[in-house]
């Protein structure tokens, strides 16, 4: 039997804890791709493919240290597996976030968890025979990149549990997410087998199962703003809790804001902008991953065919892990834009739906229009953001090995950055009842965006011989594209202010209810259209 939510909520804390954790083991083993690929070329997972065609490439064919073969054929096909993985731990977040919203979190976790164990079991088995078993990896990440999301997705449910905590343990949440990466190569590098690490991680997968099963509640945990955990009596404590969610869910049926109907809100302009923004950024990103260890390794060679596998073998597993380390640097940079998106919202005048217009606005004169002041923060955010996001793509320009070091702290801060820069405008200028249903169609897209790629991998591995120069300087002139939403986002901040400022002069006015009434009506209508000019 499941816990109710009064349990759940007394275990708040534990639940909490334990999902920051299983984030930090689990969430996002693929995201740290370097990392793995040197494991899996190892295990000699493909290495077939370089004997079948050594004849044919014996310039393209080395030997590892381990005694594997690794080859151009080995590296696409791999990639191709990462594709696969990667495209699937961020589509799902759309048909996860619909099932979340009808089942709650308990199911999809336990079956999350269930995908990871047997991601990591097929991976253990497929070790014993990687030239038979090579085929099993692909069913591997694509149980590990859905299981991952999984268990991440349902996590950030906990946040709002702990009210007095909430941005910190969100951003914690969200932090330990991609920091998940660094986990696997360290304890190989101490000299654990690969096959040992995956029992391992498949044994504490199913702890995961279990402490979901007795923990977790049955039913979806409230939002922060539904106020059903901030008047709990100790004396009456599940009665008060059902009061609470009931006058929570009354209070949307008075909010002009969830009649808005859905497919206004996928139509609007900032949501489009916003596709954009998020698939330039999220295939800029993946490339950087899958190709990372084949950029470095021409870094080294620079060309020069005549470069052993040994010498390049200790600078790609040197850097990746330093790569892998710096993923942590997610839990403090997380934190940093959760300020940047909160910048002085406490200025703000509150938004009640049941206040009648005429009243919202006769405030103090100093106080901020909290829709306005989000808007202003989200285009901070998207600014600073996308500037890094730029002089990230400058610097992979740059012949340098050590100063790529550089690169890996800034793809780390804009991957941490991207999607709570997001989430935060679509909070601000969308209904809460379309928020999870954006969020996740937004992800599929740009997950499929992402998945040119693959092809821009083959292009650089076969075409330009390892030379990711022009692939990075047409990446680099496309993020530039990113720019166009925070411009966007200005433009309707300017219409805002202007707004705002007609209904302050309509109030400071005697008799004007008529003209109160038709600003709130038209206020209604720029909400329905996501802030669309």
């Amino acid at each position: 039997m499941a816990p109710s939510l009064a349990q759940a909520y007394r275990r708040r804390w534990w639940m909490a804890v334990t999902a920051i954790m299983e984030n930090l083991l689990f969430s996002a083993v693929l995201l740290g791709w370097a990392s793995l690929l040197i494991m899996l070329k190892n295990e000699g997972f493909y290495s077939h493919l370089c004997i079948e065609n050594e004849t044919v490439l014996t310039n393209e064919t080395a030997v590892e240290e381990s005694g594997w073969r690794s080859c151009v054929e080995q590296d696409e096909i791999l990639n191709l597996g990462f594709t696969i993985g990667s495209f699937l731990l961020s589509a799902a977040t759309l048909p996860l976030g619909i099932l979340m919203d009808r089942y709650g979190p308990r199911p999809l976790r336990l079956v999350g968890s269930s995908c990871f164990a047997a991601s990591c079991a097929m991976m253990a088995v497929a070790a014993y025979d990687p030239a038979v078993l090579s085929v099993l990896i692909f069913f591997a990440v694509s149980f590990n990149g859905f299981g991952g999301i999984c268990l991440t997705f349902t996590s950030l449910t906990v946040s709002p549990t702990i009210s007095s905590r909430y941005r910190s343990t969100s951003a914690t949440s969200s932090g330990s997410f991609p920091a998940s990466e660094v986990t696997f190569h360290l304890i190989y590098d101490v000299g654990v087998s690969f096959r040992l690490i995956m029992w391992v991680w498949t044994g504490m997968a199913c702890m995961v199962f279990l402490n979901c099963y007795l923990n977790w509640p049955g039913e979806s945990f409230p939002a922060p703003e539904d106020n059903r955990y901030t008047s709990v009596q100790p004396l009456h404590e599940n009665l008060t809790l059902i009061q609470s969610y009931e006058s929570g869910t009354s209070q949307l049926e008075h909010n002009p804001r969830a009649s808005v109907p859905f497919c206004q809100s996928v139509c609007s302009p900032i949501f489009l902008w916003s596709i954009l923004t998020m698939a330039v950024t999220q295939l800029r990103l993946i490339f950087f991953m899958g190709a990372m260890n084949k950029m470095i390794e021409f870094l080294v060679m620079h060309g020069d065919p005549h470069h052993t596998r040994l010498k390049m073998s200790f600078p790609v597993g040197f850097y990746s892990s330093i790569f892998g380390a710096i993923q942590l640097l997610c839990l403090l940079t997380c934190p940093l834009i959760g300020y940047i998106m909160d910048w002085r919202m406490e200025e703000c005048e509150a938004e009640d739906p049941n206040t009648p217009m005429n009243l919202r606005y006769n405030g103090c004169k100093n106080s901020r229009d909290r829709k306005i002041q989000k808007l202003t923060n989200a285009i901070k955010a998207f600014i600073f953001t996308n500037l890094l996001l730029v002089v990230f793509g400058i610097i992979s320009l740059i012949d340098n090995l050590p100063l790529q070091v550089v690169s890996f702290v800034l793809h780390t801060i804009v991957r941490g950055f991207v999607h709570s820069c997001c989430g935060g405008l679509y909070a601000a200028v969308y209904p809460a009842n379309h928020f999870g249903t954006l969020t996740g169609l937004q992800s599929m897209i740009s997950a499929a965006f992402a998945l040119l790629q693959q092809p821009l991998f083959i292009l650089m591995v076969g075409h330009l011989s390892g030379d990711a120069y022009w692939i990075n300087v047409g990446l680099l002139i496309l993020s530039l594209a990113c720019f166009l939403l925070p411009g966007y986002l200005f433009y309707h901040r300017k219409n805002l202010i202007r707004e705002k400022a007609h209904r302050d002069t309509a109030t400071a006015q005697p008799g004007t209810d008529n003209v109160l009434t038709q600003s709130e009506s038209g206020l209604s209508q720029t909400q329905a259209n996501g802030l669309s000019a």
